[in-house]
Formats: C-alpha cells, structure tokens, sequence
C-alpha cells in the first residue's frame, strides 16, 4: 500500500525554536515502506514501486506497517551519504547487477516516520507520539536505522552539519500530523555549496544556461546546466546581452562568447565535475 508523502517547505535559514525537533538531512531518495500481511512492497515519492532494486531492504518487521524515510547509501571513504551510489542502485534493474551492487553499495533504509502499524493509521497522531512508536520498534536488521533528532537547537544541529558537509537539517514542528503534501509544518534547510561560472550558452527549447568552470590548466569546460533561479528581469538582461556573443548553435543549443559570470548555488559537485542542482543567484558584474 503507497501512502503519498509529506513534503518539505524551505526556510530562509537555520534557526532554533523550542516547539520543533531537528533531523539531519538524508542525502538519498525518498522511500516509503509497506508491509501488508506480510509482504513488503518499497515506493518513491511518486509511487514507483522499486522492491527489486533493494533486495535487503525486503525483511519484515514484526506486524503490518508502513514507515516513511529516505535509502541512502554510505561513501566507504568518507562514510557520508553518497547521492550518486543511491542513484546508481535506483537506476539497476537487472537481477545479477543488483546482487552485485548489494555488496559493492549497499543500502540503508533511515527511518524518520511511522504512518500505519498493525493496522491502526497514526497519521492524525502528533510527530512525537509518533517518534515514540517508532523508536519502540525492533529493526529487522542493520540494513534499517532510525533518523536521530534534537529537541530546539536547529542552529547548533546546523553549524554541525555544515562542518561535516552534509546536505543539511530538517525541522518539524513537535505537534505536526502527517498530511500527503507540501506543508510549513516541515521545514528544510539546505547546506549549499556556491560558485562561479561563466554562461556560454543556452538551450533552445526549455529554459537552461550551459554553465562552464575553468579546469586546472585555466581552460572552460562544461559543468552543467543552470534551470532554476533567474528572475524575469535576469532573463531579460540576459537576452539583450546575449545576442551579441552568439558563436554558433545546434539543433538544441546556441553557443557564447565566455563573457558573461553568474554566481551560483549548488547542492555538491558530482564526481564527473558537474553542478549538482545549480541553482543562479546573480551576474557578476
């Protein structure tokens, strides 16, 4: 049974506040869980059924239940969250790749809330009666874990996680039910990265800016594709400038002069050097 989940608004910035608790953000995919009459079936966020790509992930618990979460794989070097390995198993269909990633990369189930058990729905319950149920349960093995909270110092959890890298802290109000959409009642606050790039093109149809980044030797390379961001007064400028540095184009790009910097935000770089999320602040002038 697919419960869809309850989403996060965004804050403005940490903060600290005696009526929320905090998490630490799980750098994963959404996960919901459900076991019904003893089978476990595993959903995305959008109600894609993806059990068969985490094979230890399928062990029961000790009734019916359905726990909502994100799975998350661990970097073995830095053993922080590792988006790309989580991705890497999301995107394996194929039975003898999968067994094979279960040991290379494997998956962790962190755990954050508890929506039915043994047949009863918590959802109309507060996030604290909540949280208690959950954390009375036994774990099917270590393969499952519980997401830890603190009680009001969100700007301290913050300061944390910045340090250490990580994608950064959620807070929920204590009283808050559980409701399947976006809700103030959950607050996110994102860890970013920022850099600068130069924009040396643009895409033809959907809205996208071809970010590049110089490379050790000084040399632009390409490092993504900004879609998120620019107001309309920034896509504006950009249009009156832009057609003067025009170098060439293809079916789905037109190419620019290096002449033009922005400032961005971004979740992290990924391994291949590309923008994870970038996300335009400004131009620099």
């Amino acid at each position: 049974m697919f419960i869809s989940p309850m989403l996060l608004e965004t804050a403005p910035g940490p903060f600290s506040h005696s009526n929320y608790i905090f998490e630490p953000k799980v750098d994963g995919h959404r996960l919901i869980y459900s076991q019904q009459s003893g089978n476990v079936r595993l959903y995305t966020r959008h109600n894609n059924d993806c059990t068969r790509q985490y094979p230890e992930l399928i062990l029961p618990f000790d009734d019916d239940i359905i726990l909502d979460g994100e799975v998350a794989c661990a970097d073995p070097v830095t053993g922080l969250n590792d988006f790309e390995a989580v991705m890497s198993r999301f995107s394996t269909k194929q039975a003898s790749k999968v067994t094979q990633l279960t040991r290379i990369l494997p998956a962790t189930f962190a755990i954050f809330d508890i929506l039915q058990y043994k047949g009863q729905d918590l959802r109309n319950l507060p996030l604290m009666e909540r949280k208690a149920i959950l954390h009375s349960l036994t774990l099917p093995s270590s393969s499952f874990g519980i997401v830890p909270h603190i009680e009001g110092a969100g700007e301290e959890l913050y300061a944390q996680i910045e340090t250490m890298g990580m994608e950064g802290v959620v807070g929920k109000h204590k009283d808050s039910q559980y409701v399947s959409r976006r809700s103030k009642e959950w607050l996110k606050v994102i860890n970013w990265s920022f850099t600068d790039v130069f924009i040396t093109g643009y895409k033809k149809g959907e809205f996208g800016w071809i970010a590049a980044v110089p490379d050790a030797s000084g040399k632009l390379r390409p490092a993504g594709i900004i879609e998120h961001g620019p107001s309309p007064k920034h896509k504006q400028a950009f249009r009156g400038v832009c057609k003067q540095l025009v170098t060439g184009e293809d079916k789905n790009h037109v190419y620019l002069e290096p002449r033009i910097r922005a400032k961005v935000k971004m979740r992290n770089w990924t391994k291949a050097g590309l923008l994870r999320i970038p996300v335009f602040i400004d131009f620099i002038l």
